[in-house]
């Protein structure tokens, strides 16, 4: 296999668009230009942490070697790499925030795959870009093991993300503040290797309709087309078409995030994927306790707009954004229409979703009540929603008590009025999967819910040992995560300590994390 420093490179995006070829990295408005050029800045001693095998393979890329490990710390570049930060613009907790960009985010270049497909490889906290504002483009270990491991845990999930090819420490500390207290402090710093087909994002499209610049959106439209949605033309149809693409892939992609239980933590339109990819690793978590209106992001508060219920309604407001973004290049009343259909769309997704981890082969309109209990059931008694729904798939043919038998999943004793709620979903429930194929049934719910996720508790205790030079807990959470439906991890498969309830990086977290 190649080394990253001998693979073959394009640099599709940079040399399609207008740019900023200058390297300057003073923070700046960038205007009528998709990219700034941005080498990364040297780090004093990078050495490898992670390394994502089975990524590797399929880009045809070998274990680094220290020239390759060189590359990812960013003190090098491969020839035909060409590093960029891409001009964005993005609606920040509902609020236009103007150009934002990438402001920790180096694209390095386009890799051909064994394949000769290309995928996009971006390093995260390898320094200052034009967009970098106020910050230093730079990354804390913290929040590289976060994005390095979630982005790894939701593709082994079966959920569309992008993925970490490597991460790396930089033997450099870097100073944040985590949670924009006053009280900043040095942490070790590292840069998680990103890779997706593409990091196009909604606010891609936002900041050349804002800035008025129609041939560069109507470029840059009928390029994303023509690249990623070839089966769709490019004229006005075309992006019709395009547009309930991306509609349709993001209504998939909030359902299975409902289904893992996955709450992104902010989801402005500039962390919008125009893949339908999960994008941007931050203030995220896992619900444990099912609690629709949790938001683990402390910057979300009080108005908790990302909480884990709302997202797929702000999904359809940012996919708003991204119409209004196109309104220049089609009629609205065609875009809305587009835009509409998103409900139904995300509605038949959340029911085949739900069916599935109730264990029901086929959702008919008699159907449809159970799961809206199962729903309020959930949300009554706050069970943790990973362990309920394995304790729930061994009650097919259970004769435990109820109470008893889903008793490990409570976080707190229940009232009377959730007892009984509890009872009389269960009852119905059991009444329903006793008419499916019972071992198809068990197979089936064993398929849609995982045994392991990613917890934050987990993450922070990880965390805390590597930078105290143990990395045990890390190595298993990177091998757990590989196997979320098996029972090979199951020392794992706990409810959330109490102690981890107020500890900073386990329960909230901001936007630095």
């Amino acid at each position: 296999m190649a080394q990253l420093h001998d693979a073959v490179y394009r640099d599709e995006f940079v040399s399609n668009f207008k740019g900023d070829d200058t390297d300057d990295k003073r923070p700046r408005q960038t205007p009528d230009t998709f990219w700034a050029k941005a080498a990364p800045t040297p780090v004093p001693k990078p050495e490898l942490l992670a390394w994502t095998e089975d990524l590797a393979a399929e880009l045809g890329i070998g274990k680094p070697d220290p020239a390759s490990v060189e590359i990812l710390g960013g003190n090098k570049l491969a020839p035909g790499m060409h590093p960029y930060a891409a001009c964005y613009a993005g609606h920040q907790f509902g609020n236009w925030a103007g150009q934002l960009g990438d402001g920790r985010a180096i694209t390095l270049g386009e890799v051909v795959t064994p394949s000769g497909e290309t995928q996009e490889l971006q390093l995260k906290g390898a320094g200052p870009t034009a967009y970098s504002r106020r910050a230093d483009g730079r990354a804390v270990l913290r929040s590289s093991v976060r994005e390095y491991l979630m982005s790894e845990a939701m593709h082994h999930l079966g959920v569309p993300t992008t993925r970490a090819l490597g991460l790396v420490t930089t033997g450099e500390p870097v100073l944040r503040d985590m949670f924009y207290d006053g009280h900043p402090a040095h942490e070790p710093g590292a840069i998680v290797a990103r890779v997706a087909p593409s990091f196009l994002r909604f606010g891609n499209f936002e900041m050349p309709a804002a800035r008025g610049e129609l041939d560069n959106l109507r470029q840059l439209v009928n390029w994303t087309i023509a690249r990623y949605f070839p089966q769709f033309k490019n004229a006005e149809e075309g992006l019709l078409q395009w547009f309930g693409e991306v509609v349709r892939r993001t209504a998939f992609l909030m359902a299975e995030w409902q289904r893992v239980g996955f709450v992104h933590g902010v989801m402005n339109t500039d962390n919008m994927s125009i893949l339908g990819l999960t994008i941007d690793y931050g203030p995220y978590s896992f619900i444990d306790a099912f609690e629709p209106n949790f938001t683990p992001n402390t910057t979300d508060l009080p108005g908790r707009r990302y909480a884990f219920g709302k997202q797929p309604a702000v999904a359809k407001w940012n996919l708003g954004c991204l119409a209004g973004a196109l309104l220049p290049l089609s009629n609205q009343e065609a875009l809305v229409a587009v835009l509409d259909a998103y409900d139904n769309i995300y509605w038949k997704y959340w029911f085949r979703m739900m069916g599935n981890k109730l264990g029901l082969a086929e959702i008919t309109q008699d159907d449809q009540a159970l799961l809206e209990q199962a729903e309020l059931v959930l949300a009554t008694v706050q069970p943790d929603y990973t362990i309920f729904f394995q304790l729930l798939a061994t009650w097919i043919d259970s004769e435990e008590d109820a109470l008893t038998h889903f008793s490990e999943s409570f976080y707190g004793p229940l009232t009377d009025d959730s007892e009984s709620l509890l009872t009389e979903f269960l009852r119905n429930w059991r009444e329903r999967v006793g008419r499916e194929d019972k071992e198809a049934a068990y197979a089936r719910m064993q398929r849609a819910n995982p045994r392991f996720i990613l917890r934050n508790y987990l993450l922070s205790q990880a965390i805390e040992g590597l930078e105290k030079g143990d990395d045990k807990l890390f190595r298993e959470l990177e091998a757990a995560l590989k196997e979320p439906y098996t029972d090979k991890h199951d020392k794992f498969m706990e409810k959330r300590p109490g102690w981890a309830n107020q500890k900073a990086g386990c329960s909230m977290l901001s936007c630095s994390s």
